[in-house]
């Protein structure tokens, strides 16, 4: 198969939701009928026995919460399915955030009695901040739910965008009967407790006298208003304006008994985009060129506790990745080639020889890479868009064991390059300052460094507002701020001068009295 044939049936999309509307269930049933596994798991305590596929890290199983974003990958009806299942909870969100620039589209979940919550909003932002098509699943049908009607009105007035049911639930909760696929015409039955796999009937006319006998007279009639009144409330489904991000497909199940899962997967892969446009700082690369070109969008240490070993997740934006071939690494300046690069299925892990545009691989790193790099063939560029964060909390970090000083350094140094907090040293004292954008941060930063590195840290508190990177053409200046705001300065990972404000009215003076410094909440800055 050709460049041009293996980038049309890709689909790479990311699952996002709130916390608890049973994104990774649906992840789970998806890679069911990818054949990627056998049973699926549950998320839920340390109390059941097979947890998520896309829960690897240890923290996860305990909790039941997403604190990392997993990456799978199956083959489907001849479509090669990229799937990244994101954390839900706001702690994490920074995660989220980068892992949407290396999806095509994206499937949001909602809580069918919940309906659209805060997280679910923020994460929307971000689709549309990047024109990312998604597809909405209500889930939990099984449960007693929402009026449909106002979940819809809800979700176009709360995520701004438009949406067009594609399917039809036949009552909720207890009533629950089924759903009526509006995209392929078929009736859906559903049987509580079972695991529904099988195909639909086949009825091309709701008004046929045939459903009844499948979901009694009362029922029918309910569905056949309700159909109704969705076609002449909403417009005909049209895919260009689902591609260019202003339509939502609406699909309605239960996850957690696969209903409504199939339907949602067979239209996503009929419409889905396949790999699109990157942007970069010196052009738009297509990825139809022939020449390779990635940047890597996360990285993750101790995926095998036994092997301490750090992975860097690379997006392919163009080209053919070749396994053993030399590529520029743009920041560093020097080739590279991998001798086992990985495709994954969570945590278990699989040696490519080649990748292919919308494909995510796993490099072994060393420490040569950190989040925004690209790979190339030689051009120098640098892909956009990859959002850095400003912390708002900020901790000191003590060694709680002496005997263990080295492996908290290292600990503290990979987990760092993961992207989940940043460390900084006060010029001041000396001492080492995380900052993170949530609280649950330093927790997972503890139980990782004591159960992957075998070493204990503590925090003392400190009181901080904002970190600001500086900038100014100015030496005489910036030498002056430094001198007198000594006791704030402090340097970041890359030796990069660090501003940290301990309140707003601080930083306001700042700003008004050294009008040369630029104050950046960002650590990328140009």
């Amino acid at each position: 198969m050709g460049l041009k044939e293996e980038i049309a049936r890709r689909r790479t999309f990311g699952i996002i939701s709130h916390p608890d509307a049973g994104k990774t269930t649906l992840t789970e049933k998806l890679l069911l009928f990818g054949g990627a596994i056998h049973e699926a798991g549950a998320v839920k305590s340390n109390k059941i026995k097979k947890t998520a596929t896309s829960d690897f890290m240890e923290i996860e199983k305990q909790r039941g919460i997403s604190v990392a974003t997993s990456v799978m990958g199956f083959e489907y009806r001849n479509y090669k399915v990229n799937i990244l299942d994101t954390p839900g909870h706001q702690d994490f969100a920074e995660d989220t955030f980068r892992t949407l620039t290396a999806v095509d589209s994206v499937i949001i979940v909602i809580d069918a009695a919940k309906g659209v919550e805060a997280q679910t909003k923020k994460l929307m932002e971000v689709c549309r901040m990047r024109n990312t098509p998604v597809m909405v699943f209500i889930n939990k049908m099984d449960r007693p739910s929402k009026d449909y009607f106002d979940l819809l009105d809800e979700i176009e007035e709360q995520l701004q965008i438009k949406v067009r049911p594609l399917s039809w639930p036949i009552g909720n909760g207890p009533d629950f009967k089924g759903v009526y696929n509006l995209y392929e015409k078929n009736l859906y039955l559903f049987t509580p407790g079972k695991q529904v796999l099988e195909e639909g009937l086949s009825f091309s006319d709701v008004n046929s006298p045939e459903i009844e006998e499948y979901i009694g007279k009362e029922s029918a009639d309910t569905l056949r208003e309700e159909i109704d009144l969705v076609e002449g409330v909403y417009n005909e489904f049209n895919t260009e304006e689902y591609l260019n991000a202003t339509l939502a497909p609406v699909f309605f199940g239960s996850a957690l008994n696969n209903f409504g899962v199939r339907e949602l997967l067979h239209c996503f892969l009929d419409i889905a985009p396949s790999p699109r446009p990157s942007k970069t700082d010196v052009r738009m690369v297509l990825p139809d060129e022939d020449k390779f070109s990635g940047f890597v969008f996360k990285i993750h240490a101790n995926m095998d506790p036994n092997h301490r070993n750090r992975i860097a997740f690379l997006r392919v934006c163009s080209g053919k990745f070749e396994r053993n071939k030399n590529y520029l690494h743009v920041r560093l300046g020097k080739q590279m080639k991998f001798s086992s690069p990985t495709a994954f299925m969570a945590q278990k892990k699989s040696i490519v020889d080649e990748a292919w545009p919308g494909d995510i691989i796993g490099i072994p790193d060393s420490g040569n890479f950190k989040i925004g790099d690209s790979l190339t063939e030689g051009e120098k560029l640098n892909f956009k868009g990859l959002p850095s964060f400003s912390p708002e909390l900020f901790r000191y970090i003590e060694n709680a064991d002496p005997m263990k000083s080295k492996q908290l350094a290292k600990g503290v140094d990979q987990l760092m390059d993961e992207g989940v907090a940043q460390l900084f040293i006060s010029q001041y004292n000396g001492r080492k300052i995380i900052g993170t954008v949530g609280a649950l941060q330093f927790e997972v930063i503890q139980y990782r460094l004591e159960h992957e590195y075998n070493a204990k840290c503590r925090y003392e508190p400190i009181n901080l507002y904002k970190a600001c990177w500086m900038k100014s053409n100015d030496k005489a200046q910036l030498d002056d701020f430094k001198r007198r705001k000594a006791q704030y300065m402090a340097k970041d990972k890359y030796g990069r001068d660090v501003f940290l404000a301990d309140s707003a009215y601080m930083l306001q003076m700042a700003q008004e009295n050294f009008p040369g410094i630029e104050f950046h909440f960002t650590s990328e800055f140009d």
